[in-house]
């Protein structure tokens, strides 16, 4: 992970963010911590979908899944 990722994930920290992983599926929740290989604790998380929102609580999702992380508006 470069350090300008490393920055932009520690300016995310206690933030919502959006999550899109391999398959199609999308995740939002709270930045609680990450790692060198960008895996994440989120807190609160929702899986998303188009007609959908299924509430996880707080999950970890393996980084060699992540396609992109953005901010998402609050909820």
């Amino acid at each position: 992970m470069s350090e300008m990722t490393a920055q932009l994930l520690e300016e995310a920290l206690g933030k919502v963010v959006l999550t899109r992983l391999k398959g199609g599926r999308s995740l939002r929740g709270k930045l609680k911590g990450f790692d060198q290989h960008l895996n994440l604790v989120l807190e609160d998380a929702e899986e998303i979908s188009a007609d959908n929102v299924k509430k996880l609580g707080s999950i970890i999702v393996r980084g060699d899944n992540i396609i992109i992380i953005s901010p998402s508006p609050a909820r």
